[in-house]
């Protein structure tokens, strides 16, 4: 443990945190604690002059750089809303920011970019979760039934959920691989062996299997080639993570994804429930801010509605036996440690 301070508009504070082990999500629990500002309004700064720090969740905590006794410089974003990359700033993947040093586990998505293999259908159902019968689940807006588009629990989860968002057509997954490839191999110097936790070309090689999941780093190009924002609800927390392209590329536009912890869904916007599907609108134009937003506060409801039916994943107690080795595992947390002591990344849930 290290002590690192805090400096926030009610004072000053310490507090002790795990450089080794911990994530940017238990650093954010940790200053919210301290300061009673929630992770999604939390902007962080350090170093001198102060520099905005990119927050990634689901990134180890070394994806920040932080040093023994650093000062954090800690003040409250104005709307509720989590900004892009953390990914309270997972707008900065997308626009140029880089990150320092990443773990070898930075390279895990959904955990980071894992590979978490976990194909029994239990697990599926659980993950993503329709109503009562089969149903999927709804909220009625102003514009229509905003629906939780269930996607096949195959590892390639969000990659269909993106091809259904933008491309109307699920089976263009590879294709969208392809994009998050190309955009990597394209750009050396922000995608670079810190930012993506391992070697460039066996991330690109990685990433266009079928069986290798997609997480905060695929959402940050997706947004970017799409000019789109993309926003991921957290189901277990409520937590909107907004991807925001680069400001030269933004047409202004919002998508949404449903994130259950270890599986992604998308979202679409029907004139009638049972509408067919090319009358779903799938894309829409941002209005404000967290609170001012109906298709956010829409998406915020359907969250509830499958927590309520448990449709989410704790990553942080769920078991897990590395595919590699068959070591048994507890939660991200070890899943992470061992990642790091051996470079094994693929993982399967018990």
């Amino acid at each position: 443990m290290a002590p690192v301070r805090l400096r926030h508009p009610k004072g000053v504070s310490t507090i002790d945190v795990d450089l080794t082990n911990a994530t940017v999500q238990d650093l954010q629990q940790q200053i919210f604690s301290a300061t009673e500002i929630p992770p999604s309004q939390q902007e962080l700064k350090a170093g001198y002059p102060p520099h905005p720090l990119t927050l990634v969740p689901e990134l180890p905590i070394d994806s920040l750089g932080l040093k023994t006794g650093e000062q954090l410089v800690v003040t409250q974003r104005s709307s509720g809303i989590s900004h892009g990359s953390g990914a309270p700033s997972r707008t900065s993947a997308a626009s140029g920011a880089t990150f320092a040093s990443a773990s070898p586990a930075a390279a895990m998505t959904g955990m980071t970019a894992s590979q978490v293999h976990d194909p029994s259908p239990a697990s599926a159902s659980r993950a993503t979760g329709g109503a009562k019968g089969g149903s999927p689940e709804y909220v009625l807006t102003s514009q229509g039934y905003l629906i939780h588009r269930v996607v096949p629990d195959d590892n390639s989860c969000l990659f269909s959920s993106i091809a259904l968002i933008f491309e109307q057509d699920i089976g263009k997954a590879q294709s969208i691989r392809q994009i998050v490839a190309d955009a990597i191999r394209k750009d050396p110097i922000k995608w670079d062996e810190a930012i993506l936790g391992r070697p460039r070309e066996e991330y690109i090689k990685t990433i266009l299997k079928p069986t290798a999941w997609g997480g905060a780093i695929e959402l940050s190009i997706l947004a970017e080639h799409y000019g789109t924002e993309i926003a991921s609800v957290d189901v277990e927390t409520g937590r909107v993570d907004r991807f925001e392209p680069p400001p030269q590329k933004d047409t202004g536009n919002r998508a949404i994804v449903i994130y259950s912890g270890i599986h992604y869904d998308a979202t679409s916007v029907s004139p009638m429930f049972d509408a067919p599907d090319e009358f779903h609108q799938t894309i829409w134009s941002k209005a404000g801010s967290e609170d001012e937003d109906e298709m956010l506060q829409a998406a915020k409801k359907l969250a509830d509605a499958l927590r309520a039916k448990r449709a989410y994943t704790n990553t942080a107690t769920f078991d897990l036996k590395c595919q590699i080795c068959g070591k048994g595992l507890k939660g991200e947390k070890e899943a992470r440690a061992h990642a790091s002591q051996t470079g094994h990344v693929e993982f399967g849930e018990y």
